[in-house]
């Protein structure tokens, strides 16, 4: 078994003895809700089951609906006491809901550019952001114009308020409102993401990095840079974005305790873990 899953067993375990009742180890418990971006769900995720392990005092729930817009939106309106977001607060959520927000940088995530495995193999391995342009608004419809095999693009794109779609949107397309025209079908997150490309033979999509290491999909390079931990903490894979947690003002107790042990060494070994880069990696080169 090894330590994620030892970790999710071991939460399985303890969590409801420490939620039953009214008994002595619920009472004076705080919780912290997190809520947000899928992207950042899986490492706030056990980063939370470890954390509720090694203490009794706080107890973090995390669920990653709606997205980094959704997240931020919710630390904003008081729904939940922590947002997670893969991009930074943007001037016009400041403009709406206040200047309030506190950001804290707790790792890096790459947007990966990802096909069907048979497009891969088929021949496409490589996309610059002209071709994914036509891709996405409309204009290149089939594999055979981008050197595979003869069959319709099936594009898959991200809902609105999803911080992956805004900044793929920002990054690639050239503008954050800019409509993906070009897209068949929309997807929640990630997971839904991976899966529309993996049950095609003729798929493109986006997702973060974590989610492309296996399954029948590929990565394919952007620009003539793959993807690898590599690529990313060097800055030459340009798609690089940050991941954040972010409070509506100064964190209380119990939100700055989780905060600090995401920042701390168990915190940034499972950004590693989890198959992100820790926050320290691309400033120190």
């Amino acid at each position: 078994m090894n330590r994620l899953s030892y970790l999710a067993f071991v939460c399985i375990m303890v969590i409801p003895f420490a939620l039953a009742g009214t008994s002595s180890v619920a009472v004076g418990l705080e919780t912290v809700t997190v809520t947000g971006s899928t992207t950042v769900m899986p490492l706030v995720e056990v980063s939370a089951e470890e954390f509720n392990i090694l203490q009794s005092g706080i107890m973090v729930t995390v669920s990653g609906v709606g997205g980094s817009g959704v997240g931020i939106k919710n630390v904003a309106s008081g729904f939940s006491d922590i947002g997670m977001s893969s991009r930074e607060v943007r001037e016009d959520e400041v403009a709406l809901y206040g200047d309030n927000f506190r950001e804290y940088l707790i790792g890096y995530d790459a947007i990966c550019i990802a096909v069907s495995q048979s497009i891969y193999d088929g021949g496409v391995t490589n996309l610059t952001k002209d071709q994914l342009r036509g891709i996405y608004d409309g204009n290149l419809t089939n594999w055979k114009d981008l050197g595979g095999p003869d069959l319709e693009i099936y594009v898959v794109a991200r809902m609105v308020g999803s911080g992956t779609g805004d900044l793929y949107n920002e990054m690639v397309m050239g503008d954050l409102t800019t409509e993906t025209s070009g897209a068949d079908t929309y997807t929640q997150n990630n997971a839904e993401m991976k899966t529309a490309i993996t049950k095609s033979d003729k798929a493109i999509g986006y997702l973060g990095f974590n989610y492309v290491r296996d399954g029948p999909l590929r990565a394919v390079a952007y620009e003539g840079v793959v993807p690898t931990a590599e690529s990313i903490r060097d800055g030459t894979y340009l798609l690089t974005r940050p991941l954040y947690v972010i409070t509506w003002d100064e964190p209380d107790a119990g939100e700055q305790a989780f905060i600090d042990f995401l920042l701390g060494d168990a915190g940034q070994s499972l950004v590693e873990e989890i198959g992100f880069l820790p926050a320290a990696a691309l400033s120190s080169g």
